[in-house]
């Protein structure tokens, strides 16, 4: 299957630290980690280590961190045929704060406003199509244009834009922190109506298959006329860094192989989990090889 991964495309710095500094203090680093990020890119990352056929769509500056994004994708066998490289903005960078006492990661990121990917000819049918929400005109083009794709939106974010296109895929596979604010509900562990609520509700504005990812506690979807949590597996986390864009990535790899619904969200989960045992965003997708032997075991 050929699938296209679209959004934003960054630079990542990874600083690895066991606390997390004090403001006007200065901190020294002595291990850091420099890769693509972005959730799209990650994603599409996953899915050529997987064996899967993934170009990657999103814009980065003509610059050197540019370049190296753009070598490292073909380096990991992602295509850069929609790669758009621009000399009027800068590549986008984030610099990563990964806490390994608590497995938090506080991130600070510099975009570029300047240049959004313009509209895509693409030179063969996608039968995948997974967005971040980052680039809102040529996502709605593409939707529009191949209607026919598998579409899925990774939405983290309430902006109305990624609103819009998570009401024009099949898949909507969102945090629960973009369903508690669309929704205006909070969500109450202690009474798990509230996460009903938030469900029954996003299928009403969404009318769409929709997964709601819970961390650590796995993610919540609709299993014929129930709503379920599926449970993620047990693990020590070191860095959370990219963990849902490796789920979302998993997912995509979960419906290019047919696998059925829940043994899709279950690949995901595993795939989620085993990403927050190690440090980093693109060092942490685990392999195939990996992914089979764990599904085995919590079968």
């Amino acid at each position: 299957m050929k699938i296209l991964s679209v959004g934003h495309v960054t630079y990542d710095t990874t600083f690895e630290t066991d606390y997390f500094p004090l403001e006007n203090t200065k901190n020294r680093f002595h291990d850091k980690e420099e890769y693509i990020g972005g959730p799209a890119s990650i994603a599409a990352l996953l899915l050529a280590k997987w064996g899967l056929e993934v170009d990657i769509a999103g814009v980065v500056g003509n610059d050197d961190y540019g370049k190296k994004i753009k070598k490292e994708f073909t380096l990991n066998h992602v295509g850069v045929n929609y790669l758009a490289s621009y000399d009027e903005a800068s590549t986008s960078h984030s610099f990563v704060l990964a806490n390994r006492s608590n497995g938090s990661r506080t991130i600070y990121c510099y975009t570029s406003s300047k240049v959004h990917l313009k509209p895509l000819q693409l030179d063969y049918d996608p039968d995948i199509i997974l967005l971040d929400g980052y680039e809102y005109e040529a996502s709605k083009m593409l939707l529009t244009n191949y209607p026919h794709a598998i579409s899925v939106i990774d939405a983290g974010k309430d902006k109305k834009e990624v609103i819009e296109l998570a009401k024009m895929v099949k898949y909507l596979v969102c945090s629960l922190e973009f369903a508690e604010k669309v929704t205006g509900i909070k969500a109450d562990f202690t009474n798990k109506s509230t996460l009903g609520n938030i469900f029954t509700n996003m299928e009403a504005m969404f009318k769409n298959t929709i997964v709601i990812t819970l961390e650590a506690l796995g993610c919540m979807y609709r299993s014929t006329d129930q709503i379920k949590v599926m449970p993620s597996i047990k693990v020590k986390t070191v860095d959370s860094t990219a963990a849902g864009d490796i789920f979302h990535g998993a997912f995509v790899y979960g419906l290019s192989q047919k696998f059925d619904f829940e043994k899709t969200l279950k690949f995901a989960n595993v795939a989620g989990a085993l990403s927050v045992t190690r440090m980093g965003g693109y060092r942490s997708i685990p392999t195939l090889k990996e992914m089979n032997s764990i599904y085995e075991q919590v079968k």
